[in-house]
């Protein structure tokens, strides 16, 4: 018998292994059907639990990080109870979580370190489909971005002032992300303890959650794939991109054909077209139902915040509002976070040397383990030595983040990710297709990814 099998009092076999799922913004169990359906396939109830969170469904999700995740934490340590009640024994853990729920997964697991499970149980698997580590706010200039940035964060709640990290986090006076990457928190100690940390990011045509968030990432290589070739993992093309050797410079001489750049050309026209309509047409009445509905689901969400607040929601509140930062430590970085809002209109773009420097950086800046390369530096460095270093390790410009982007960033990959980096073409809605969210043919190419993650990545 394998060590993952277990015999309960009635004899029969049962897992010691549970994996958690958790959906991101407006979503259902229902989208991580394929996701939890090729997990079974490939792992039977005699191997693995699966639990497939269900208490932040649909707006649910307004509510945001925090909340969301004291939520999915008492429905795990219910689950646990019930199993150990019916006589299974969990004795490891996995948590995947896609779009938001990769950030209600990590606030989760320094929830389930600070009360102790991680010493009897042992984290295993920690995977993040299209999760937007840095959060959402666009780091272009411009005022269509301005007003995208301030209308996304005023329009979702709670959920949507963390993401755009406008929130003041408790008595913290920084945004929650920049808390859950505080490497003093619960939160980064219990993502260290866990054996394989991976994620999964879409390289092109994802709307939610763009690259550069979801790859934890300063620089964005791919935004204009004529100039570059693209290595694949043999077993995996044209899908998962080769984490060690990723991409070349194309030599300058090669320019596409005139067909190739005249398709180019009815494409972007094409999906111009839309825009247009969009803002001549659809945003003076479509804006006037979405502003309406967020304001009445705004008004339900702090509803259910503030009877959760008060412990009238059904969770045990006390058990969830632990000290954040183990020992009262802070880190030194912490005064980097102030004023970040006054960073947000700059961009930085220094300009490589040579297009041989640029060769010889990219498998540098785009290591699988993700980790940086200035780990005994100082945390006090300023944004611009941060930036510099970026740009330094890619040889890509560096994007118009934040200082606390920045630091996000550094303290993300000194603990360590293998990333991966996925190239869906045939759809324009890589978000939804890099776990095939739902059965249609288009997002059939979700499925390598998902293939990927269970032959390669997950450990029973």
């Amino acid at each position: 018998m394998e060590e993952a099998e277990r015999i309960t009092k009635d004899g029969r076999q049962t897992a010691d292994h549970l994996c958690v799922l958790i959906h991101g913004l407006w979503g259902n169990p229902g989208h991580l059907t394929y996701l939890a359906s090729s997990l079974r396939d490939k792992h039977s109830a005699e191997k693995l639990h699966i639990l497939v969170s269900e208490t932040n469904s649909d707006t649910f999700t307004y509510d945001g990080i925090d909340l969301g995740a004291e939520r999915v934490t008492q429905e795990i340590e219910n689950y646990i109870q019930d199993l150990e009640k019916a006589g299974s024994e969990i004795r490891k853990l996995s948590i995947v979580g896609y779009s938001l729920g990769g950030l209600v997964a990590r606030y989760t697991i320094g929830l389930l370190y600070s009360k102790g499970w991680f010493e009897r149980i042992k984290p295993v698997n920690f995977t993040t489909f299209a999760t937007p580590h840095l959060g959402v706010k666009t780091p272009l200039l411009g005022v269509q971005y301005k007003v995208f940035n301030f209308l996304g964060s005023r329009t979702l709640s709670t959920s949507g002032r963390q993401l755009f990290t406008v929130d003041t986090f408790r008595n913290t006076n920084r945004p929650i992300l920049s808390v859950l990457a505080d490497p003093g928190s619960i939160f980064m100690l219990a993502l260290a303890r866990f054996s394989h940390r991976v994620l999964y990011a879409n390289i092109i045509n994802d709307r939610s959650a763009p690259y550069y968030t979801t790859s934890i990432s300063a620089t964005d290589p791919y935004t204009n794939l004529d100039a570059i070739s693209i290595n694949y993992l043999p077993d995996y093309a044209p899908n998962i991109i080769n984490p060690i050797d990723p991409i070349h410079l194309k030599p300058p001489g090669i320019q596409p054909s005139f067909f190739a750049r005249l398709s180019s050309s009815s494409q972007s026209l094409l999906t111009s077209v839309p825009v247009f309509a969009l803002f001549s047409v659809l945003i003076p009445i479509g804006s006037v139902v979405f502003l309406i509905n967020s304001g009445v689901q705004q008004v339900r969400s702090q509803k259910r915040i503030r009877l959760h607040e008060e412990g009238k929601a059904g969770v045990g509140l006390g058990s969830y509002r632990i000290p954040l930062m183990v020992e009262n430590a802070r880190s030194a970085m912490e005064g980097a976070f102030e004023n970040i809002n006054a960073r947000q209109g700059q961009q930085y773009l220094p300009e490589p040397a040579s297009n041989e420097d640029r060769e010889a950086e990219i498998s540098d800046g785009l290591q699988q383990n993700g980790h940086a390369e200035e780990k005994h530096h100082s945390a006090s460095r300023t944004s611009s030595d941060l930036e510099r270093s970026s740009s330094r390790r890619s040889g890509f410009p560096t994007l118009a983040l934040t200082t606390q982007q920045f630091e996000m960033i550094r303290a993300l990959d000194e603990v360590g990710f293998r990333k991966y980096r996925v190239h869906i073409s045939a759809v324009r809605h890589t978000h939804a297709a890099i776990i095939v969210r739902s059965q249609k043919p288009s997002f059939d190419e979700g499925k390598m990814v998902v293939r990927h993650w269970l032959n390669e990545e997950f450990e029973i």
